[in-house]
């Protein structure tokens, strides 16, 4: 790979290592034909699950005695389909959270710095950190009307630091601001040549424009890391799917976990991939409710930041009010998010589910905003 681009790890770049299990499902596409008889893969294939079968059924008990697809086709196929993706730009894992960590892991080793926001998704910096990298972390660009992740300031930091990699949170996640394409064409081009531009659109699915077909299209030097566990559901079943060129992902195929995906949350994933019309709805839903959340409050005068994911944010006078009023919630038994990072502790994150809508549900914060 030529020096002016990004570069993964060094020891990558030998022959190796292969994945030394592919499994029985890509053993069937390379040779063309069914293999019935699983005789060598060691797996509990005679044990009986009566009590899994009783629980939860027969068709769960049917998922769980084999090891996945590590190539997650089906799911790929279907994700292009709906979107319009080329199925050798998707790789399939276990929500973007293992994305996230995959990524670090072939593209910044150990004492190497990587750039993101102060305050912005936690656990990257958490991955980063764990890895042994360097984690610079930029200011917000915070006016009266707006609270963003700082394009100038992460280009700027980039360059100063020689990051291997920066990290964008878009949409963002706790603030819900959206970065327009053009701002994000601008990041990558602005960026070092040899360094990564990692993309969390775990919200994706919630942006206006989200059908927009330049959000298909993988990048050079770029990452886009996607979930299902928001739009489609699926949080506890773990599956994500990154976006990116294909002899990128060949290389992140080199340090992934063979069967990061489960067998049940694949066939979890194509039943709701298959069934599109209910997550679209669910998405109308949630931004209807999104926007009556924001009304409520903007009517009692809060500071509610545009948002464009499944929840919204409040701007309170300072993070000692925002600590207080996040403690007596959850004292109440209602959990919000506030964020650790003390650049952003003056924020509280609500979700926009029917339950936050139920009059005086969240009377602790009304009260907290009326009294400024």
């Amino acid at each position: 790979m030529a020096s002016d681009t990004p570069a993964f790890a060094d020891h990558l770049y030998t022959p190796g290592p292969d994945n030394p299990f592919p499994g029985i499902w890509v053993l069937k596409r390379r040779i063309g034909k069914e293999i019935p008889h699983r005789l060598g893969s060691n797996e509990g294939l005679d044990m009986p699950h009566r009590a899994l079968r009783d629980a939860f059924g027969d068709a769960m008990a049917e998922h769980v005695y084999c090891y996945g697809d590590a190539e997650a086709l089906a799911v790929r196929e279907r994700l292009c389909r709906l979107h319009g993706f080329e199925l050798d730009t998707l790789l399939v894992d276990a929500g973007c959270d293992s994305l996230l960590a995959l990524v670090l892991r072939a593209t910044a080793p150990t004492g190497t710095t990587v750039v993101s926001s102060a305050g912005t998704y936690p656990t990257f910096g958490y991955f980063a950190q764990g890895q042994g990298c360097r984690l610079v972390e930029v200011d917000y660009h915070e006016t009266a009307d707006a609270l963003a992740p700082d394009i100038d300031a992460l280009i700027e930091a980039a360059h100063q630091h020689q990051a291997r990699l920066v990290y964008l949170a878009n949409p963002d996640n706790p603030t819900g601001h959206v970065h327009p394409v053009a701002e994000v064409e601008r990041l990558r081009a602005e960026l070092p040549k040899d360094c990564w531009l990692l993309l969390d659109e775990a919200y994706h699915d919630f942006r206006d424009d989200a059908a927009e077909p330049a959000f298909t299209r993988a990048l050079p030097g770029v990452i886009r890391c996607r979930t299902l566990s928001k739009a489609h559901g699926l949080a506890g079943l773990r599956v994500g799917y990154a976006i990116a060129e294909p002899d990128t992902l060949a290389m992140l195929m080199k340090v992934r976990i063979h069967y990061a995906v489960s067998t049940l949350s694949l066939a979890a994933a194509e039943v709701v991939l298959d069934h599109q019309n209910e997550t679209d709805a669910h998405i109308q839903a949630v931004l209807e409710r999104r926007h009556r959340l924001a009304e409520h409050f903007k009517a009692l005068g809060a500071d509610v930041l545009e948002s464009g994911t499944n929840f919204i944010g409040i701007r309170l006078a300072d993070a000692d009010t925002a600590r207080q009023v996040h403690a007596d919630l959850l004292n109440e038994g209602k959990l919000i998010a506030r964020p650790a990072h003390p650049a952003l502790g003056h924020v509280l994150r609500i979700t926009a589910v029917a339950d936050a809508l139920e009059p005086g549900r969240l009377a602790r914060l009304e009260q907290a905003i009326q009294a400024r």
